[in-house]
């Protein structure tokens, strides 16, 4: 005659796994937490100079774009522009008038980020590479 076990039998030889699941996730987390993480940066080359004569007014004439605070935002040659565009058509028909005068930006201290780097992307955009910054010297 065939006898069959009883369920009761079959459940104890079967391992618990519980612990083991236990004992992995803890070496998962820990692993998680000690991992190196390369974090990507940029370094950004700034120039550093002892020399006051590039902090100096330049002596030629020049083509001064201004970034001012509130509206209208750019000025030529220290008069306000009213629109982007306008400002644009402006200062590519002075450049191209006088190819060798130098591009000067001064900014308002208050004066918007945006307004600053919308100014230098499009002159990145049009290949106009002579660029000076003026600063206040400390």
């Amino acid at each position: 005659m065939i006898r069959s076990r009883p369920e009761s039998d079959n459940d104890s030889f079967t391992p618990d796994l519980t612990p083991l699941l236990d004992i992995i996730f803890i070496v998962m987390v820990f692993l998680l937490l000690t991992a190196n993480i390369q974090i990507k940066t940029m370094e950004v080359a700034i120039p550093q100079t002892t020399d006051s004569a590039v902090l100096d007014s330049p002596d030629q004439e020049v083509i001064a774009i201004n970034v001012l605070k509130g509206s209208p935002s750019w000025a030529l040659q220290g008069e306000p522009v009213d629109s982007w565009e306008m400002f644009t058509a402006t200062l590519l028909e002075m450049i191209n008038a006088n190819p060798g005068k130098p591009v000067v930006i001064a900014a308002d201290k208050q004066a918007n980020v945006e307004s600053m780097l919308k100014v230098l992307a499009f002159m990145q955009n049009n290949n106009i590479n002579a660029t000076n910054i003026v600063m206040e010297e400390e």
